[in-house]
């Protein structure tokens, strides 16, 4: 553990305090600074982490099953102008998305490491991209934790360097080729989806270093 890692879990859990997370999860503001409490005394070294535009080094993600995300994209901000989600999702929204297999994602709210939107893969197909970010040892992001970067640092979405979230996919549908993606639209956030084999001049592919849990309860 870091004072810096203190100081970052402690800055981003009163963030999402600040911004009304805990009523959406069904939880009182002290029930969720003790829920994230833990993450702070993790052994990791940030300093070991690119922190820069479109680079963050550490992130608390809440899961799925903590909040939905349908919930707090619209929480996102581009000025004053809250984010959306895209209505093509269909009805059911956000749900049907889950990590794609192979991802170890933990199911309590954890850290991730090294983020990255990936602005190098703006123009290339996130079928292409996917294997070079598997290759260097990272991990691609997922719709939760692209949610979370955009949530603690809003500045990581930029116009024509937004990104691409295919960690996510809506696995339940053999061969969806849908691949989620964080954008600029109408002058807000918006989270909709393109297509895994269609690259766009303005969308990278977002990934990570590694995913941190904090151990069980004794």
């Amino acid at each position: 553990m870091t004072a810096d890692l203190r100081t970052t879990v402690h800055t981003q859990a009163e963030r999402l305090v600040a911004l009304g997370v805990p009523a959406l999860a069904g939880l009182s503001e002290e029930q969720l600074r003790a829920l994230l409490a833990p993450l702070a005394e993790l052994d990791v070294d940030l300093t070991a982490y690119d922190d820069g535009p479109g680079a963050v080094p550490c992130l608390v993600v809440l899961p799925a099953a903590v909040v939905r995300p349908d919930d707090t994209v619209p929480l996102l901000r581009l000025g004053d102008r809250p984010g959306f989600v895209d209505r093509h999702h269909g009805d059911e929204g956000l749900a049907p998305y889950r990590p794609v297999p192979g991802l170890d994602v933990p199911a309590a709210p954890y850290l991730l490491l090294g983020f990255d939107r990936g602005e190098e893969f703006r123009d290339v197909a996130p079928e292409d991209a996917l294997p070079v970010i598997t290759a260097r040892n990272r991990t691609p992001v997922t719709v939760e934790e692209g949610v979370a970067a955009v949530l603690q640092v809003p500045t990581v979405l930029e116009k024509n360097r937004c990104f691409m979230l295919s960690g996510s996919r809506r696995v339940e549908r053999a061969g969806d080729r849908r691949v989620p993606a964080l954008w600029i639209s109408e002058r807000a956030p918006k989270l909709g989806w393109c297509w895994d084999g269609n690259p766009h001049s303005w969308l990278g592919v977002a990934s990570a270093a590694r995913r941190v849990e904090a151990p069980p309860a004794p």
